[in-house]
């Protein structure tokens, strides 16, 4: 494989056999890093991930106070249970949606104002829901620019009380209340109003909460109660392979015809896309769970019809394999993909139009009609996601160029290094 600054060149590749040990989840190491920080005293977290939105987490918390010490995939944190300094320069969050919403909450524990922003995209990405809620509870948070979006300027004043969410742009709204609720003096009570999406997340949310010794309330995904007055425990805490980083590989397997095994990651997983490969089984692969770990093997593609609001992040690899199963594939439940590091329904559909694939944005998803994808150019919209998805299609396809393949490191920087091992 070849590989300029600017774009990568993925060459077709027969049927690949890997096992991969993949890194730690974005997800679980966003909110141990949070946990951790709200904790007195130190926890160490392992095979967390480094890549570019944890590490601005972390450069995030430093600022609030918190103690980092990160040696390769281990991070020992030493907590400030929930009381910031102060921060005289704005908290700079990059393009981390993650950070940004959870970080907005976050910083309602600190005294004095903070000011949280990020890049041009970022500054584009709804909050205004969050810093409702949040008014609610006794906390100074507005937009600076007025619309809803970053940058934001949140005091400190939290007391707790009652609180809503609809539930239909981001779970990390909740995700983000939830963790400041043990330390609010009247704790919160969460009502959401209409349907959560995402529910998978806010289940890692609770679980993190747990295991660093918080207890809550809840009903379902309609209400939450998280008592005040609580205090985060210091964790030694063992982080899990990235599911959303191995859909990559199994539909490497799927689409080659070859069998990718990845061996820290189990379907008891609590991470809404470990759920991904039986989405392959519908589509014709077969699925091994075993001690050595999850396994798909490939076969012949046969499109589906899915609802993919428990694994938005997966539509765009889900949408590379569609086109070339025999069929239609049609993906419901993710209008709010409109939202993430690009519009991936539109940025999806222009690129499948690139290889010569029909397909058509609905309201809440997409229409594919399988084919014989033919080579392009593929435009990444500055999205990692894109980038990874696009790739695997190059393993069947002569002929595909990944543009600014470098911006797979928001949540995977070795991404390639791994890509190139289907070759081995």
């Amino acid at each position: 494989m070849t590989s300029g600054t600017m774009t990568q060149e993925i060459k077709p590749c027969k049927p690949v056999q890997a096992t991969l040990t993949l890194p730690g989840s974005k997800s679980y190491t966003h909110r141990a890093l949070m946990a951790a920080a709200l904790a007195a005293g130190e926890s160490v977290l392992t095979n967390a991930l480094a890549a570019e939105d944890t590490e601005l987490t972390a450069q995030a918390l430093t600022q609030l106070g918190a103690g980092i010490d990160w040696q390769g995939t281990t991070i020992r944190v030493t907590g400030r249970a929930g009381r910031w300094r102060p921060a005289r320069l704005p908290i700079y969050l990059g393009n981390s949606g993650t950070s940004m919403r959870f970080l907005t909450a976050l910083v309602a524990l600190g005294e004095g104002e903070y000011l949280l922003t990020g890049t041009d995209r970022l500054c584009q990405r709804p909050l205004g829901e969050l810093l409702d809620a949040l008014r609610r509870v006794g906390v100074q948070a507005v937009s600076a620019k007025g619309d809803g979006c970053p940058p934001v300027r949140v005091t400190g004043g939290l007391t707790g009380g009652r609180t809503q969410l609809s539930g239909g742009t981001s779970s990390q709204y909740l995700s983000a209340l939830l963790f400041i609720g043990p330390l609010a003096p009247k704790g919160l009570e969460i009502e959401i109003t209409g349907e959560l999406v995402s529910r998978p997340y806010v289940d890692l949310t609770l679980e993190v909460l747990s295991d660093f010794g918080v207890s809550y309330y809840r009903e379902g995904y309609r209400y939450f109660l998280v008592p005040g007055g609580q205090s985060y425990l210091p964790q030694d805490y063992k982080i899990e392979a990235d599911a959303s980083s191995a859909s990559y590989f199994w539909a490497a397997a799927a689409l080659t015809g070859g069998r990718v095994t990845i061996t820290n990651l189990s379907l008891e997983s609590s991470q809404g896309d470990a759920a991904f490969p039986g989405v392959l089984g519908r589509m014709g692969c077969a699925i091994e769970s075993t001690p050595a770990g999850l396994t798909v093997q490939g076969g012949p593609l046969r499109g589906v019809e899915v609802d993919m609001a428990t694994m938005p992040d997966l539509v765009p690899t889900l949408a590379v394999l569609a086109a070339f199963a025999a069929g239609d594939t049609v993906i419901t439940g993710v209008a709010h993909l409109r939202h993430k590091e690009s519009d991936r329904l539109a940025a999806v559909a222009a690129e499948l139009a690139r290889l010569g694939i029909e397909a058509r944005e609905t309201a809440d998803g997409l229409v594919i009609r399988g084919g014989a994808p033919k080579g392009a150019v593929i435009q990444t919209y500055n999205d990692h996601r894109i980038a990874m998805s696009f790739a695997v299609a190059g393993l069947k396809t002569p002929g595909m160029v990944i543009t600014d393949p470098d911006c797979v490191a928001k949540s995977f920087p070795n991404f390639w290094e791994f890509f190139d091992r289907l070759y081995a």
